[in-house]
C-alpha cells in the first residue's frame, strides 16, 4: 500500500498513477485524510498495489482453512494479472473434494471476498497439490484428441461442462490449429468448450 498527498483529488490521482506507472482508472484507493480551508487544501489517499490483493487472499484463505481445522501452507506467484496460489495441508484430498468442487468453492471464496474488499475482479486461481496442474493436463490431451477427430469427421463436438480455468486452457491449447476453433457455450455450471470445424482458408 502506498500513501500520496496533493492539493485535490485529480492531483492527487495524477501523481500515483505517474509514480505507479497504473493508468487513473486502474487505481483502487482509499481517502485517508481530507483537508479543506481558505488558504491550504490537502487530501491524502492509500493506493492499493497487487502485493496487497495477495497477502489480503492468503490472510482469508488462511482464516477459513484453519477454521476448518487445518494447518496451511502457502506459496503464491503472479503470472500475469493472475495471482496463482499453491495451497498445501495434512489433508489435501478433503480440501480437493470429490472432482475438485470443494478446491473450486474456495477459489470462489476468496474472488468474492477480494472483489468485495477491493471492489475490482481480481483473477486468482488456487491449487492444492497440483490438482489443477494434472487436471489442465487431462483436459488438453483428452480436447486435442477430440480436435484431431472434429478436423476428420468435420463435425462439432461438445466437450463436458467445466470451469473457467480449464475452459481457457483449451482454448490457449488448440488456438493454433488449423482446422479448427472453439468456443464456451452455456451458462454458470452448464458452460461447456465447443471444438468447431474450420474449413482452412487459401494459403492456410
Amino acid at each position: 500500500m502506498r500513501i500520496f498527498e496533493a492539493k485535490n483529488i485529480d492531483e492527487v490521482l495524477k501523481l500515483a498513477s505517474e509514480d505507479l506507472g497504473i493508468q487513473i482508472h486502474d487505481l483502487i484507493y482509499d481517502v485517508i485524510e481530507e483537508k479543506k480551508g481558505l488558504f491550504k487544501s490537502s487530501i491524502k489517499i492509500s493506493v492499493y498495489e497487487t502485493t496487497d490483493y495477495i497477502d489480503y487472499a492468503v490472510k482469508y484463505l488462511k482464516t477459513v482453512v484453519e477454521a476448518l481445522g487445518f494447518k496451511p501452507e502457502f506459496r503464491t506467484e503472479l503470472d500475469g494479472d493472475i495471482i496463482k496460489i499453491e495451497l498445501s495441508t495434512n489433508h489435501n484430498s478433503i480440501l480437493i473434494g470429490k472432482n475438485g468442487k470443494t478446491l473450486l468453492a474456495l477459489n470462489e471464496i476468496v474472488l468474492v471476498a477480494l472483489t468485495a474488499k477491493f471492489k475490482k475482479r481480481i483473477r486468482v486461481l488456487l491449487d492444492i497439490n497440483e490438482y489443477k496442474v494434472d487436471r489442465y493436463r487431462k483436459v488438453v490431451s483428452i480436447a486435442k484428441r477430440v480436435a484431431g477427430e472434429v478436423a476428420k469427421t468435420k463435425q462439432d463436438t461438445a466437450l463436458e461442462p467445466m470451469p473457467s480455468d480449464e475452459r481457457r486452457a483449451i482454448h490457449n491449447a488448440l488456438s493454433e490449429y488449423r482446422n479448427v476453433t472453439t468456443e464456451s457455450v452455456g451458462t454458470g455450471r452448464d458452460r461447456q468448450v465447443v471444438i468447431r470445424y474450420r474449413k482452412p482458408g487459401k494459403g492456410e
